[in-house]
């Protein structure tokens, strides 16, 4: 019985990412191709290659459009999808709405992906159960898909979302940051340690978060590894996931593979997002995995003295003069990550039952 609950759970997940990671791939690679296009201010049409403020031009703006697109687009969309076809997947039709508002509100709640996968799920075993409670004399019958089941249904899993998840991440990303600013006088080895692992464990979530912007935060005070750090450690998991599905084909299904060329490039653009369906789809496996590699390339970086200066851009950053201190031992540590992180898929994955192409 419990074994064919777990497999049911699992389905209905499996659902839920399938239809998310074409607005992962999709509003990944319009970010990417926004940095490749104009660099790390992609995003803002008012801002110079190196940093100063300018007046916008057509080709600014239409650049920064790209890059909404694919960042408040796609990957606004993004956790709402994955929430709304998990609950779907269980619940049918009227499940839907109340699943996305869900993985919406996991978003502004600040509690990411892990957060819309709590939703999708309480959102969808909530509204079967109310299907079944809630009977009604046929002529009012029709109301029940359309009206009773997605409002009821969307108002306790919002105010779930609000009270009870909500409250407890933020409150733990509070004391998480106050952590993380007294270990900057410990050592460096640790802390990149702990950043690494921190930007691999929800891949854009609110940890993945705290440790972009504790690094972001330290940029303004001119201290510039642990934002190093943070970037390395932040491409790992798709770089390493990419590898991983061109060296080990039979440790993953054939959409996984596919995915993998676009997981590459989201990697060399520094969006951790891309490994965010693979981490969905075998989270007890791949996550641990990934934290590793991100924990290797985040510590060598800062053993290495690397910095930083700017706050993003991946691959596209590397070659701009005085964007990085120490260049080639960055590389050596984002390598370093990948590799572990890749050896790490192998050793925890099992091969799946589909035959590698």
């Amino acid at each position: 019985m419990a074994g064919e609950t777990l497999k049911g759970a699992y389905k209905h997940l499996m659902t839920g990412v399938s239809y998310m990671l074409p607005f992962v791939v999709a509003g990944g690679l319009l970010i990417a191709i926004g940095f490749a296009a104009r660099g790390i201010y992609a995003y803002d049409a008012t801002m110079a290659l190196d940093g100063t403020k300018m007046e916008a031009t057509a080709w600014t703006t239409f650049w920064a459009n790209v890059f909404t697109i694919g960042a408040k687009g796609g990957f606004g969309l993004m956790v709402a999808v994955l929430a709304g076809f998990i609950s779907f997947s269980i619940a049918d039709r009227p499940g839907l709405a109340p699943g996305m508002i869900g993985g919406i509100l996991a978003g502004i709640t600040g509690s990411g992906f892990l957060g819309g996968i709590i939703a999708g799920f309480i959102a969808g075993y909530f509204t079967q159960w109310l299907n079944g409670a809630v009977k009604l004399p046929r002529n009012l019958a029709g109301l029940k898909p359309i009206l009773i089941l997605p409002l009821v249904s969307s108002l306790v899993v919002g105010l779930i979302m609000f009270y009870v998840v909500g409250v407890p991440v933020a409150g733990a990303l509070k004391a998480l940051t106050a952590w993380l600013t007294s270990m900057q006088t410990s050592s460096a080895l640790v802390l990149g340690l702990i950043l690494g692992a921190m930007m691999a464990f929800d891949m854009g979530g609110p940890v993945n978060k705290a440790a972009y912007t504790f690094g972001v935060g330290l940029l303004a005070s001119q201290v510039y590894a642990p934002m190093a750090a943070v970037m390395a450690a932040g491409m790992t998991p798709p770089l390493g996931l990419a590898l991983a599905t061109y060296l080990f084909k039979n440790r993953f299904t054939e959409d996984e593979r596919k995915a993998g060329s676009a997981a590459a490039v989201l990697g060399i653009a520094f969006v951790t997002e891309g490994a965010i369906p693979f981490a969905a789809r075998d989270p007890l496996r791949v996550i641990p995995a990934l934290m590793t590699g991100s924990a290797v390339a985040g510590a060598l970086s800062m053993v290495f003295g690397v910095k930083l200066h700017v706050p993003h851009g991946g691959v596209f950053v590397l070659p701009i003069p005085n964007a990085v201190d120490n260049l080639f031992p960055y590389i050596l540590a984002i390598l370093a990550g990948t590799l572990v992180t890749t050896a790490m898929l192998y050793l925890l994955k099992k091969p799946v039952a589909v035959e590698a192409s």
